[in-house]
């Protein structure tokens, strides 16, 4: 079964056996039908907020060396809880079903060896394992300053495709608000900067230009950042047979808000990451998911991003290395 595009389909069965046979994952996607949303629209783009107590988890990691030693590696197969299944991707990833969900199906790619992660050396698999789901699904990137929950283990994320608004928005965006940096015909690199979130946006028309795209933006925003880690991003990318790939990149300055860190009754626990950034913010406690509006989602998300100053000298600098 598991050939070609079939991937996505396989995906399929497995979330519908593991949820007649997983209470703790049918219970959760129970609940995610009573979740509580609400929308805000800036100019030509629009924030969804949802009130998602499940991922309470996930939204407060502890992400520190220390925080991570404490604790099994949930992405472990000898970890797994009970119940939980997979599928073998490309002999190198196990495709699990995310039984904490913010979509109506929620996967995670895991590498099978322990390993950091980064994106950098496992790019390809990334847009391989895009390939493969892009009947049904959209694929995700945290990086392991900026969003990842389990940085100590390389994993990619799933997600029902269309869900985020910016996977609608992008090219509204890239017309309101971009900046071609290379256009080779069948290829294209745009900067986007909306006034919340710093974007490059890779238009590839097959595996090898993706991949070659995105390792000189990589390789610039590495050497811009002075990063000690992976500099710090996240990624959405959708594949079209036809089209080629979709691949958008947030560029950040920093993990979480000043306000994450507030003491209450001024604290709110939003702690963006990839799909946060595309459109979705979570939301865990309902007093924060009250007060979240226009103005607070603007503050977040502009303070993670990199400033508009830096993104624009980073750009000149992206449109050299492309040409």
């Amino acid at each position: 079964l598991i050939k070609n595009n079939l991937y996505a389909d396989a995906a399929n069965l497995l979330f519908s056996s593991q949820i007649n046979e997983w209470e703790l994952m049918r219970e959760n996607y129970k609940s995610l039908k009573n979740v509580k949303e609400k929308s805000f629209w800036f100019d030509s783009f629009k924030f969804k907020v949802q009130f998602n107590p499940q991922r309470v988890k996930s939204t407060s990691a502890d992400v520190s060396e220390k925080g991570l030693n404490s604790r099994p590696c949930f992405l472990c197969a000898e970890n797994l809880p009970v119940g939980q299944k997979g599928i073998l991707l490309n002999d190198n990833y196990m495709l699990l079903c995310n039984p904490y969900p913010i979509f109506p199906q929620h996967f995670t790619a895991s590498l099978l060896k322990h390993k950091s992660q980064s994106i950098q050396k496992n790019i390809k698999g990334f847009f391989e394992i895009a390939i493969q789901l892009s009947r049904k699904y959209t694929l995700i990137y945290n990086g392991p300053d900026c969003g990842a929950s389990a940085p100590d283990h390389l994993h990619f994320q799933a997600g029902t495709k269309l869900l985020m608004p910016i996977e609608n928005d992008i090219f509204q965006l890239k017309n309101d608000f971009g900046n071609i940096l290379l256009n080779d015909g069948q290829n294209t690199v745009s900067s986007l900067n909306d006034g919340l979130r710093t974007i490059i946006f890779v238009e590839a028309l097959d595996l090898d230009s993706a991949v070659r795209l995105f390792e000189r933006l990589y390789r610039c925003y590495s050497k811009y950042s002075n990063a000690l880690n992976e500099p710090m991003m996240n990624l959405l990318c959708k594949y079209d047979k036809e089209f080629g790939f979709n691949i958008i990149v947030f560029l950040r300055s920093k993990h979480r808000p000043k306000s994450y860190y507030n003491e209450d009754p001024r604290k709110l626990m939003v702690s963006p990451a990839a799909i946060d950034l595309g459109g979705i913010i979570i939301s865990p406690h309902e007093k924060d998911f009250k007060k979240l509006n226009k103005e607070l989602i603007q503050e977040i998300i502009s303070e993670v991003s990199l400033d508009s100053y830096s993104f624009k000298i980073f750009v000149e600098n992206l449109k050299d290395e492309l040409n």
